[in-house]
C-alpha cells in the first residue's frame, strides 16, 4: 500500500506536466489511422491486440492509435508525459490490465476525473498465477491452476489474447467500450464484432484439430514464456529455462541444461524462441543440439517492418500455427 501510495505521489507532476502539454504539443505520431476529415472518436490501446481488434471493429468509425512504438518490448514500458497527454485526451482508452500495465491503475486514482471511457481487456477473465506456473514448469512441465486467495497484480500471466477463446472476451469488452463511448455507431461495432469472434472461433478450432494430431506435445520454448494461457487451453505441456516474463530476466545455466537434457531424452529437435527479443538462449541450445529455431510470436507488438506489411492478429496466429505444427511434429 505505501508503495502504491508513493508511486501515485510521484506520478502526480507528470499528470502536471501532461495537462500543460495537452495544450502545447502537437498530436503525437503514434501507430495511427489518422486522417483529414471530420473529427472522430479518438481510442487509445497500449498492446498490438487490442489495436487490431478495435482496427477491425470500428474501421474508420473512430480514431486509433497504438500507445507502444513499433519495436519495442512492452512488459518494461512506462508512459511518458506526452503519452499521458494524450491518454487524456481520449474518448477511449484500453488497456490489456492491471497485470500487464500496473501504471495504469496510479494513473487513474490520480485523475479519477479525467472523463474518457477506459476498458480494462481483461474483464471477466480469471488470471493465473505466474509464479505458480513457472514453478510447475521446471517440475513437470504442466500448468497449474493459482491457488483461489488473491495475488499481486505483477505475478498474474497477463498474455490473455493468445488464447483465441479469451480473445473473444476481450472483443467483447472492447465492443462495450466503443458502444458506450460512440453509441450512435454500437450497432455497427456490435455487428463487426460478432463476425470478428467468428473468425477467432475459427482460428480456434484450428488449432484444436492441429495440435491434437502432432507426434509430441512438448513445446520447447527459449525466451520467456508468454503461452501459458494458449498451452493450457490445447494441452500442451512446455518448458522454458526463464522464470516469469520480465524481459529483463536471466536463466540459470541449470535451467538450459534441463532443457537440452529434455530435448535429447525426448527427441526433439526444435527449439521456439520470442519476437522483438535477441533470441540468445534459443541460439545457445540450437547450437548445443542442432535442433531447428521456429519463431512462436506473443503478438505484444509488431516491429516496423510487420507494421509496414499490415500484419493483423490472425495472421500471426496463423503464422504460429504453421510453425507449431512443423516443430511439433504434424501427423496431417
Amino acid at each position: 500500500m505505501e508503495k502504491s501510495r508513493q508511486y501515485v505521489l510521484k506520478l502526480v507532476p507528470i499528470l502536471i506536466l501532461a495537462l500543460v502539454m495537452t495544450a502545447v504539443l502537437p498530436a503525437c505520431s503514434f501507430i495511427s489511422n489518422r486522417q483529414p476529415g471530420p473529427a472522430r472518436p479518438l481510442v487509445i490501446t497500449t498492446l498490438f491486440p487490442q489495436y487490431d481488434f478495435i482496427r477491425q471493429i470500428a474501421g474508420d468509425k473512430v480514431e486509433f492509435r497504438l500507445l507502444i512504438p513499433p519495436g519495442v518490448e512492452p512488459h518494461a514500458y512506462e508512459p511518458t508525459p506526452r503519452d499521458l497527454a494524450d491518454i487524456r485526451r481520449a474518448d477511449l482508452f484500453v488497456y490489456t490490465g492491471d497485470a500487464m500495465e500496473p501504471w495504469v491503475k496510479q494513473l487513474l486514482e490520480a485523475d479519477p476525473d479525467g472523463g474518457m471511457q477506459v476498458v480494462d481487456a481483461s474483464r471477466g477473465i480469471e488470471l493465473w498465477d505466474g509464479e505458480e506456473s513457472g514453478e510447475q514448469e521446471t517440475e513437470d512441465h504442466g500448468i497449474e491452476e493459482p491457488d483461489a486467495h488473491e495475488h499481486d497484480s505483477h505475478t498474474l500471466d497477463p498474455h490473455i489474447w493468445l488464447d483465441p477463446v479469451l480473445a473473444q472476451t476481450i472483443v467483447d469488452n472492447i465492443t462495450d467500450g466503443l458502444a458506450a463511448a460512440d453509441p450512435a455507431n454500437s450497432l455497427y461495432y456490435r455487428a463487426q464484432a460478432l463476425e470478428y469472434k467468428k473468425k477467432l472461433q475459427e482460428l480456434h478450432q484450428r488449432f484444436e484439430y492441429a495440435l491434437q494430431n502432432t507426434q509430441t506435445r512438448t513445446l520447447l520454448f527459449g525466451g520467456h514464456f508468454v503461452f501459458g494461457y494458449f498451452a493450457r487451453r490445447y494441452g500442451l505441456d512446455y518448458e522454458t529455462p526463464y522464470f516469469g516474463f520480465s524481459p529483463n530476466a536471466e536463466p540459470a545455466p541449470q535451467a538450459i541444461a534441463q532443457l537440452i537434457q529434455t530435448m535429447e531424452s525426448h527427441g526433439l529437435d526444435t527449439i521456439f524462441y520470442e519476437e522483438l527479443v535477441q533470441p540468445r538462449v534459443a541460439q545457445v541450445i540450437a547450437q548445443q543440439t542442432g535442433a531447428n529455431m521456429l519463431l512462436l510470436h506473443g503478438a505484444h507488438n509488431l516491429s516496423k517492418a510487420e507494421l509496414d506489411a499490415g500484419v493483423t492478429y490472425l495472421d500471426i496466429m496463423e503464422q504460429n500455427l504453421i510453425n507449431l505444427k512443423l516443430g511439433l511434429g504434424s501427423r496431417d
